[in-house]
């Protein structure tokens, strides 16, 4: 079986629209499970420069996956490794949910594999 890794990953500037609200983090954290495969999420890296708790959601298909909370100055790691499989066509974003009003940066780091 043939695998190709996959990324969501970068720096990027935010603001808070509340903790009960997500909004997409940067339209380059969107990805589309390409036809005739299907993808496999591996582990999800991220950091948090504000001095409060942010939430980064990894979004299927316009629903909510996952929760990674990240607190105050921190980071995590959480290994995924094959939890699921994603289906050919289906559409992963990265948003972020934080206070409203709230202004700072995360770092994310989202691997998959296609298989």
């Amino acid at each position: 079986m043939i695998s190709k890794p996959a990324f969501l990953q970068g720096i990027y500037p935010f603001e808070g629209t509340g903790l009960d609200k997500t909004a997409l983090l940067h339209p380059d954290l969107t990805y589309t499970v390409p036809a005739g495969t299907i993808a496999q999420t591996l582990y999800f890296r991220g950091g948090n420069t504000t001095d409060e708790l942010v939430t980064v959601v990894l979004v299927r298909d316009g629903v909510p996956m996952r929760w990674f909370p990240i607190g105050a100055r921190a980071g995590t790691h959480v290994a995924l490794a094959v939890v699921e499989d994603v289906e050919e066509g289906s559409t992963l974003e990265l948003h972020v949910a934080a206070r409203e009003g709230l202004t700072g940066s995360v770092v994310v780091d989202l691997g998959l594999v296609e298989v």
